[in-house]
């Protein structure tokens, strides 16, 4: 006799045993194995749809609780004792069968490396009980003879097709109707009042940063990219009052601190990294000081070995602190640490396709432009670039929504030199939403870590 996909869990309704599809072996080696590996949350995120995809309602609020304490702190301590605490603070501990119960998923593992596998299974269940609550609900609907036939199997098919995606059917407003009146205000506005735009008037006139977007930035090596980032994001966060985050794998926090001070003090970059300010710098620091120490929403992320978890946790850290983020920036592309990069036979260009793929369902998920750095290959040096010379993939292109390429017009010998001295060109090379192919022509001013609108000092 074969044996059913999950435990039963029987209910009397009308003389007919009912199940319900759970695993709860899995529930509990996936809650587990997040005290061992912080990854494990990352990894049990990407795939559950929300603590109801845990069937036992302790489980539900063990997960948030683990969730929350990830959000909340940048280097969580998450194991069986400090949970514990959490969960007697909120007075949930007793409602989840103690302290000891926590210790008992802790020794419910397996194999600590396998937190997507029960992720797997638990989320199969869930999508088996969504379907199970759908037809039960056609049942009663055929039962109390509240509607038409036709009514009826509509209001099924509409549920079983929420529960074939995960999501609930209710609220959303995805029809014309439903989103016509908010156009026509954008309209009459003059413009998307989601959307944002840079420092730079003269491109603010080609391209907007919408929602759900990935925009692309890229550059040779000391060519202004990481200038580009945070000019962009210090524009959001101090001059727009959004919050923004910027994830580094290029400079630390102390240079990317020298970096923003001096753009916004008008103080020689190299002076601020190297502490040898005079009297007229430390006044300069002194009058940016207020803007500065006062920018709470302004997150500077300078974690190592940063991947697309630990982007989307800091998203969601920021988001349950009531400051969602407006833009992410990423610095840079290639730099980044894939998810699965415990996969054989992977070469780097599928690497680099992945965490391409992944920043753009990360700004579709949060509703928010996301701006990733990308370098070019050496072969870019000393030309006008083109798309096909970021370094590693060839999907950058295929993933971005808009792509703006940096060039510096230097002399034959690599230096400042000649007739554009001083300047730096952005081409458009993709514009989902507008004209491709323009170019903007920025002062380049690197001893003050900033880009400059053309007759703006």
């Amino acid at each position: 006799m074969t044996e059913p996909l999950w435990e039963p869990d029987v209910a009397e309704d009308h003389g007919i045993d009912r199940t319900v599809p759970h695993n709860l072996e899995a529930e509990k080696a996936a809650l587990g194995s997040t005290f061992f590996d912080l990854a494990a949350i990352d990894a049990l995120d990407r795939i559950l749809a929300g603590p109801e995809d845990f069937y036992e309602v302790r489980h539900q609020t063990i997960w948030r609780t683990i969730t929350d304490m990830y959000c909340r702190d940048r280097k969580p301590k998450i194991d069986p004792i400090t949970v514990a605490a959490e969960l007697l603070a909120a007075g949930e501990l007793a409602k989840v069968g103690g302290a000891a119960y926590l210790h008992e998923l802790a020794q419910s593992v397996p194999i600590v490396g396998n937190a997507t596998g029960y992720a797997e299974i638990i989320r199969e269940h869930a999508q088996l009980r969504a379907v199970l609550t759908a037809t039960r609900k056609a049942s009663q609907r055929v039962l109390t003879a509240a509607n038409t036939a036709a009514e009826i199997l509509e209001a099924a098919m509409a549920d079983l097709q929420a529960a074939a995606k995960g999501v609930a059917p209710a609220d959303e407003k995805l029809s014309v109707a439903d989103r016509w009146m908010g156009f026509v205000d954008e309209l009459e506005a003059g413009h998307d009042p989601r959307a944002l735009d840079t420092p730079w008037y003269d491109l603010n006139e080609i391209i907007e940063l919408k929602p759900g977007q990935l925009i692309t930035v890229g550059a040779g090596t000391g060519q202004g990219k990481s200038l580009f980032g945070m000019n962009l994001a210090a524009h959001v966060a101090l001059t727009r009052g959004k919050p923004a985050l910027v994830a580094s794998l290029e400079m630390g926090g102390s240079e990317l601190m020298a970096r923003l001070t001096a753009a916004e003090a008008g103080v020689n970059v190299d002076r601020l990294v190297r502490r040898k300010l005079d009297a007229s710098d430390w006044e300069k620091v002194f009058r940016a000081a207020p803007k500065l120490q006062n920018a709470h929403n302004f997150i500077l992320d300078d974690s190592p070995n940063l991947t697309l978890g630990k982007i989307r946790a800091r998203v969601r850290w920021m988001a349950a602190a009531g400051h969602p983020p407006a833009i992410v920036v990423a610095d840079y592309l290639q730099l980044m640490t894939p998810e699965s990069n415990g996969k054989k036979d992977r070469t780097r260009a599928n690497e680099v396709a992945e965490i391409s793929r992944g920043l753009k369902l990360l700004a579709m998920e949060f509703e928010i432009p996301v701006v990733a750095l990308a370098q070019f290959n050496r072969n870019a040096v000393g030309r006008q670039p083109m798309v096909s010379d970021f370094k590693d993939s060839s999907s950058i292109e295929q993933d971005s929504n808009v792509i703006v390429l940096m060039h510096r017009p230097l002399a034959e010998d690599g230096s400042d030199t000649g007739p554009r001295s001083g300047e730096i060109d952005l081409i458009v090379a993709k514009n989902r939403n507008g004209a491709s192919g323009r170019i903007v022509a920025l002062t380049f001013q690197g001893h003050y870590a900033r880009l400059r609108s053309m007759g703006r000092g």
